[in-house]
């Protein structure tokens, strides 16, 4: 079989299994770590999902999700968040992180630095899987919805900076051979400088002139692959899709949001995104998580253990006990950001593959858990503000 031809049947099964999974609210797109495991538990394609072709695509599935969490990085809508949901949010990811990091070094015999970005990353929210569960029981405008929302939007805040940790360390300790440390800061730094001289040129963007949409997208995805390409000779690519978003954002007239929000996604989604979350669960160690499945309830436990006694601490004189547990059980969703930061530290050998098969595995478990108590605490207090 060819490459062409496993893509095929790759994004066939994606989409019968995505369907069943919408119906339990889980995301489609985790349909294709789904099979990734299943693959890793048995590939018969391993010449094909070995290949540099897929890796590639791969990749780009992963920039492109790094992309659209930049451009969705709204900084002002950050800053005019209530003072409860700065504190809750620092509370929250401060406590798991501490937590998960005695965890990952004690239990997996991982360095201290390693342990908390490790921690860091997976005490982020996917508030893009909360959003369909508050809009089913019409929470999203409440109190407890905004809240909800609000933590999820001000976390990304601590994403970025995991990630921008990261890619320094990587470029600076284990960067490329060829490339002198102060040239890899050199490239970094020039990547920070063009995304905030991009910022500057907003009202001079606003004039420019382009015929449809199309070409507007040719124009984009230019400044895309450019940052991710300045970033690569530095191993930070990462950043560079980031910054890219972040930049874009503030330098794509306002009118033209959604258009391309529209058109990245639907390019990201459709096609990169799925070749990302196949290769996440194809370098999982199936057996292993056969072997110590404790290992993956521990972590679901301690997270949401952690998360719900917080947020009640938090939030109970706030919001009221039943709220303040619910808060605590939303806020324990992960989505597609901790899978990349995971997927980074795994490929550059920084964490070892029982761990990042502990991750992914309890990552699974998150999204099938979190749903379904989350429906079922709502309807049983009857949560309707």
């Amino acid at each position: 079989m060819n490459l062409i031809l496993f893509l095929a049947g790759v994004f066939l099964v994606t989409f019968v299994v995505g369907r069943l999974l919408e119906k339990i609210k889980i995301p489609w797109i985790f349909s294709s770590l789904l099979i990734g495991l299943g693959l890793a538990a048995y590939n018969p394609f391993k010449e094909i999902t070995s290949s540099e072709s897929f890796i590639f695509l791969a990749q780009l599935g992963m920039y492109f999700l790094l992309f659209i969490i930049g451009f969705e990085m709204n900084l002002d809508e950050i800053r005019k968040k209530k003072k409860f949901i700065i504190k809750t949010t620092l509370a929250i990811i401060s406590a798991e992180a501490f937590f998960g990091t005695f965890f990952v070094h004690y239990i997996f015999d991982v360095s201290w630095f390693i342990s908390i970005l490790v921690a860091l990353s997976f005490a982020t929210v996917g508030e893009a899987v909360l959003l369909p569960i508050l809009d089913e029981f019409k929470l999203t405008k409440t109190r407890l919805g905004q809240t909800i929302l609000g933590i999820g939007v001000l976390d990304d805040i601590v994403e970025v900076a995991t990630i921008i940790v990261m890619t320094v360390l990587l470029g600076t300790t284990l960067g490329h051979a060829n490339v002198e440390i102060s040239v890899t800061l050199a490239i970094l730094v020039g990547l920070f400088a063009s995304a905030y001289l991009l910022t500057k040129l907003k009202k001079r963007a606003a004039k420019i002139h382009f015929e449809g949409v199309a070409s507007f997208f040719i124009f984009v995805v230019f400044f895309i692959f450019a940052f991710i390409g300045i970033g690569l000779i530095a191993e930070a690519a990462a950043l560079g899709a980031l910054l890219a978003g972040m930049a874009l954002r503030n330098f794509i007239p306002k009118k033209r949001w959604n258009s391309i929000d529209s058109e990245i996604r639907t390019m990201a989604y459709g096609f990169f995104a799925p070749m990302f979350f196949l290769w996440v669960g194809l370098d999982a160690d199936v057996y292993y998580l056969i072997k110590f499945p404790l290992l993956v309830v521990a972590v679901v436990v301690l997270a949401n253990t952690t998360k719900i006694i917080t947020s009640y601490l938090m939030g109970r004189k706030e919001l009221g006990t039943h709220r303040s547990i619910i808060l605590g059980v939303s806020l324990t969703v992960k989505f597609s950001t901790s899978i990349v930061i995971i997927k980074l530290l795994f490929e550059k050998n920084l964490i070892p593959l029982s761990l990042y098969s502990v991750l992914i595995g309890s990552t699974i478990l998150f999204k099938f858990f979190v749903p379904f108590l989350l429906s079922h605490l709502i309807k049983r207090w009857k949560i309707k503000s």
